[in-house]
């Protein structure tokens, strides 16, 4: 029996355009209005998953940084499992790479991060990696943001570390997601849902991958779900 969901958000919860999808939204509060807890995670900042788990309505404990910073609730401290210099060093680096193409990096919410740093896809990925490939950082491509992170961090880990301080373990959680980043989201959980949208990667560990795609299909796996395994 499963007793928690935890969930993506951008390709998850909305469409490719990040609009929310308010059939998701309403499926999320079916499991909030059973007292079933929900975890949003995300690349995100904290203080935009706090604001969207508050206007949602879920019990305020959040996944942000793909890892890097979680919370465990509303008006509670972050704990924060990222190393940012080690990423503020590769952005560095990749500024001036890509300077020298006479291309900008486009940072996303510099001075509201705690433990990653995220910028626009409109560089190369495999460029990006190659070039900070001597430095320990992870680079992760979303398919909304690149983002630098400390080896070893993911929403994964953060998983093990969130669910104990509530009262539950990893297994206990169905998690849902769409791209690479929830990989290891979805391994250590019990149960794991992707959408028709997924990546490939996922869809090969996933043990539901739904016929519809994006908010849509987040719907439908969690309805499946809901009478067989809560």
């Amino acid at each position: 029996m499963l007793k928690a969901v935890v969930c993506d958000i951008d390709g998850t919860l909305t469409d490719d355009r990040r609009r929310i999808s308010t059939g998701a939204i309403e499926t999320i509060r079916l499991f909030i209005d059973r007292g079933i807890p929900v975890v949003l995670a995300s690349g995100n900042t904290l203080c935009f998953l706090d604001a969207l788990a508050r206007m949602i309505g879920t019990d305020g404990a959040i996944i942000g940084e793909n890892g890097g910073v979680f919370q465990v609730g509303y008006n509670e401290a972050p704990h924060i499992t990222g190393d940012r210099s080690s990423c503020l060093l590769a952005y560095d680096r990749l500024v001036s790479h890509f300077e020298a193409q006479e291309i900008a990096l486009l940072p996303y919410s510099m001075e509201l991060r705690h433990a990653d740093v995220a910028f626009a896809r409109t560089v190369p990925v495999e460029e990006v990696r190659s070039v900070v490939s001597d430095l320990p950082v992870r680079v992760i491509d979303t398919g909304f943001a690149i983002h630098l992170q400390t080896p070893g961090i993911s929403k994964g880990t953060a998983l093990r570390a969130l669910a104990p301080m509530l009262s539950l373990s990893p297994g206990d959680f169905l998690a849902a997601g769409d791209s690479d980043n929830d990989l290891e989201m979805l391994e250590v959980a019990g149960f794991g849902i992707t959408m028709a949208n997924g990546s490939e990667n996922l869809k090969k560990i996933a043990d539901l991958v739904t016929d519809q795609m994006y908010g849509d299909g987040f719907s439908e796996g969690l309805l499946s779900a809901l009478e067989r395994f809560f």
